[in-house]
């Protein structure tokens, strides 16, 4: 395995890897305890930010960004996905490939939308000039019935925009009025960070410079990444990752938190929020990033999250992969609050009912908490454990992981914590061996994260918790 990722490696053209590079990372996974049952996880190497989310050709289509040789930031790849349920994903491999003019660094992030009959792909591509400066161009690609791609070798935005900088980046392309917009995170000079908007008549372009999206009047630290326009109710919904954001505008413990505002109504003329709310983290938990939504066509808003953070390592990397998705959710509004649920298809993953304390790594748990606190544990047979706790007259909810195994970015804490109303406390626990995502109330609150443990038999233990337990289908 390579230990010694020098910028040469990390960009070395697909053609002049040898075979046998992922052959060997095949052979270190195939001996992996870490890896997932039922979470959308890379076959090779880093799955970082989820793109072109979408439903085209009576199936659902995602893309994961890749880059297959190893679990650092190298060369990226978009590599396909389809599934008819939302769960069962079939991997097609690597499809939006770099290396032309307009992508020669990597295919970066971006959406997809239907365009007559066939999907139309629009990203970010790197260029590097012999300098190692960075030229960061929006491009097009279509997608056929066949899933077969065709990329516009003309760039759709060739630079950014005056003032702004080459962090330029991670389009959503919209369609209103038949018109087309898309939304690109952008850093200006200055290091703010900002959305701006630019618009076209066809989807080919000529794109043009709108206006900036009017979401919030307060500094979003020096980089907004990952920009999602969605509606729920006809509420408009802005998911980002606002980079360097100041905690007294946002308070979170991750790295980079991934955050959203809600609007009463939007205004298309101007690109601006009415009333927006203000700004919330999107997960209370550990390790998520990135998250891309969009309005489905049978009238659901659905998401999907990276779970993993930029500039993070993870114990697996010296397995040669890094990273996994969320569970596909539905985004809904109650009490002008964002609510997270699992889609309903993920009930056929139910496989049993576990009636004993050992439970299987692919495990959901289902509890309730009426009366002051509760205590939920998963323990290992080497003595780790994962710590849930429950304060129904503060409403609390804390996760530990100090003790679930290899640790994980623990400069940044090893606890999270996530407030309710007061009262009783409802919460449903998806396990899958390395992976939890825990949705509180119907999913008012979500703590989504990592563990590595060195043990691989599982057993719960609780106090003063009503509990059930379902054994999970493992699919990978």
């Amino acid at each position: 395995m390579i230990t010694n990722w020098t910028t040469k490696l990390r960009y070395l053209p697909y053609k002049e890897w040898p075979d046998s590079q992922i052959k060997d990372i095949k052979q270190k996974i195939a001996q992996s305890h870490w890896r997932l049952g039922y979470h959308i996880q890379p076959t090779t190497g880093l799955l970082n930010d989820p793109n072109g989310f979408s439903y085209f050709n009576n199936q659902w289509h995602l893309f994961y960004q890749s880059f297959p040789y190893g679990s650092v930031h190298g060369l990226k790849n978009w590599t396909l996905l389809t599934s008819n349920d939302l769960v069962h994903w079939q991997d097609h491999g690597p499809l939006l490939l770099p290396g032309d003019k307009q992508d020669s660094h990597g295919t970066y992030s971006g959406s997809a939308i239907n365009v007559d009959d066939k999907l139309f792909l629009m990203y970010t591509g790197n260029v590097r000039d012999k300098d190692w400066v960075r030229h960061p161009k929006q491009d097009g690609a279509w997608i056929d019935k066949n899933n077969q791609l065709t990329k516009i070798t003309t760039p759709l935005i060739d630079q950014p925009r005056e003032g702004f900088t080459d962090h330029f980046r991670d389009p959503q392309i919209l369609k209103h009025d038949n018109k087309y917009y898309c939304l690109i995170g952008a850093r200006r000079k200055d290091d703010t960070g900002h959305v701006l908007v630019y618009q076209a008549e066809t989807v080919t372009g000529p794109w043009t410079y709108k206006t900036e999206l009017k979401f919030t009047d307060q500094k979003m630290g020096y980089m907004v990444e990952c920009p999602n326009l969605v509606f729920v109710d006809k509420k408009p919904i802005l998911i980002f990752c606002p980079q360097g954001i100041s905690q007294d505008v946002l308070k979170h413990d991750n790295i980079y938190p991934n955050a959203y505002i809600i609007g009463d109504s939007f205004d298309w003329d101007d690109f601006s929020f009415k009333n927006p709310s203000r700004i919330k983290n999107l997960d209370d938990g550990f390790d998520v990033y990135a998250t891309e939504g969009f309005n489905a066509p049978d009238g659901r808003t659905l998401a999907i999250s990276w779970i993993g953070l930029p500039d993070t390592t993870y114990p697996s990397d010296v397995e040669g992969w890094a990273n996994c998705y969320s569970l596909v959710k539905e985004l809904k509004i109650k009490d002008n609050q964002l609510y997270q649920i699992p889609v309903n298809e993920n009930s056929s993953l139910l496989k049993q009912k576990i009636t004993t304390d050992k439970i299987s790594p692919q495990t959901k748990i289902s509890g309730l908490i009426v009366n002051d606190e509760g205590l939920l544990t998963i323990k290992t047979d080497q003595a780790e454990e994962l710590q849930i706790s429950f304060d129904t007259n503060n409403g609390k909810i804390k996760v530990d992981r100090t003790k679930a195994g290899l640790l994980v970015a623990a400069d940044h804490g090893t606890t999270r914590e996530s407030i309710v109303d007061p009262g009783k406390i409802e919460f449903e626990l998806y396990l899958d061996n390395t992976v939890f995502e825990l949705y509180i109330n119907q999913g008012q609150k979500v703590l989504t994260g990592r563990i590595f443990p060195k043990g691989q038999q599982f057993r719960l233990a609780s106090k003063s918790v009503q509990l059930q337990k379902e054994q999970l289908e493992k699919i990978y």
